[in-house]
């Protein structure tokens, strides 16, 4: 049988959960897969969401709603909780923060085998792979990895502003139109500066943050690549050299000089912080058949990441270029430029503000100005906060 607590957890949390919105992810998840797996960083509402999906069902007496960091977990396996649910009658499963429980592939794994009437949900930290391991979840999985707010949502959640997305091509040709948003701009800076993440507007906001990048590098990537805590302090070294610098070009010699560890090791840190939501990683179109660029440029993963890590007075040009590529890379195949600052599907785009010149792309094909600080566009000028607006 199973602890009643365990319900009584999942009810409190429903009762806190509002279902007015929901993010951009949420209609394009299969919900009626039998293993679902919804990864991203820390912070970015993916608890809620699936407390949202627990509301949206006529009767959530058939679900259970656990966080694979409860203190049941101390004498209780997963696979033991799988048992005893669907003995009475459950039928969906969301297990939250999988990531914290060891050996959880290998458990998901046996119960999606025994337990074919079981709907199972599982979240975890962006950095989870379902390759590593044991077990292979890789053809039973449906997996989603989720980002943080776009400035779209932001509008939706602050504003009460319900507009679609538009894609690259409404950009270009200026079919961006919000009557309702006569001035963007001001509600713009607010989103650069926090948001990018669902609670910025509850209290503690700074203290949140430095909490997220904390357990990140000390739970997350220290839990998933073994690491021990020195080396979990030479990561956030790293962070903070790279918040200094970003867009930062890698040189692996002189940051491994800084931070005091081999060359060697660069690489994986970098992939460990970006595979975990901390930064963002720019590549060349080298790829080829590898599938994988030479890293042309290190930013922090997102301007209100940025703008914590700098104290709130992050450099302007880095925060432009940073919103960018952290909102153009959801849904496109976005580059380094080798004339410019990026490129996005055969358009290359240099990032600026309203005194931006056309001089540096003028004898590009299909380049493009974008400008911060502007509300509309015409021609070859594009607003900054337009790019917002794709999710």
């Amino acid at each position: 049988m199973i602890d009643t607590t365990l319900f009584q957890y999942m009810e409190g949390l429903l009762r806190q959960t509002t279902e007015r919105h929901f993010r951009y992810i949420y209609h394009t998840i299969e919900w009626d897969a039998r293993l679902i797996g919804i990864t991203g960083p820390r912070g970015v509402g993916k608890s809620t969401m699936i407390l949202q999906h627990i509301k949206q069902q006529p009767d959530h007496s058939l679900s259970l709603y656990v966080s694979a960091d409860h203190l049941y977990f101390n004498n209780h396996s997963l696979a033991s909780l799988a048992d005893d649910f669907a003995k009475e009658g459950g039928t969906h499963l969301y297990i939250d923060e999988i990531h914290k429980y060891e050996g959880w592939s290998q458990e998901l794994k046996q119960i999606y085998d025994i337990y074919p009437q079981l709907h199972i949900v599982f979240t975890g930290s962006s950095i989870l792979d379902i390759h590593k391991g044991q077990t292979d979840l890789s053809r039973r999985v449906l997996m989603y990895h989720m980002q943080g707010l776009s400035f779209r949502e932001y509008l939706l959640i602050k504003e009460n502003i319900n507009t679609g997305t538009f894609t690259l091509d409404d950009i270009l040709h200026h079919r961006v139109t919000i009557p309702e948003l006569a001035h963007p701009l001001p509600l713009f800076r607010e989103y650069l500066a926090k948001g990018y993440y669902p609670f910025a507007h509850e209290p503690g906001f700074p203290q949140r943050m430095n909490q997220i990048v904390q357990q990140t590098i000390e739970v997350d990537i220290a839990q998933y690549a073994n690491l021990k805590p020195v080396t979990a302090r030479k990561l956030q070294q790293m962070l903070s050299v790279i918040a200094e610098l970003a867009p930062y070009k890698p040189n692996y010699d002189s940051l491994a000089q800084e931070i005091g560890v081999s060359k060697n090791n660069v690489p994986d840190y970098l992939t460990y912080l970006s595979q975990a939501g901390l930064l963002g990683l720019l590549r060349d179109d080298t790829a080829g058949t590898r599938g994988l660029g030479k890293i042309e440029k290190a930013y922090i993963d997102n301007p209100s990441l940025m703008t914590t890590l700098a104290s709130n007075h992050p450099n302007t040009g880095n925060l432009r270029e940073t919103f960018f590529f952290n909102q153009m890379r959801v849904n496109y195949p976005i580059k380094a430029s080798r004339e410019s600052d990026f490129v996005i599907n055969g358009y290359t785009f240099e990032i600026g503000g309203k005194k931006k010149r056309k001089k540096q792309i003028e004898d590009v094909p299909d380049g493009r100005i974008v400008k911060d600080e502007i509300e509309t566009g015409h021609d070859i000028i594009i607003p900054l906060w337009y790019f917002g607006m794709t999710y």
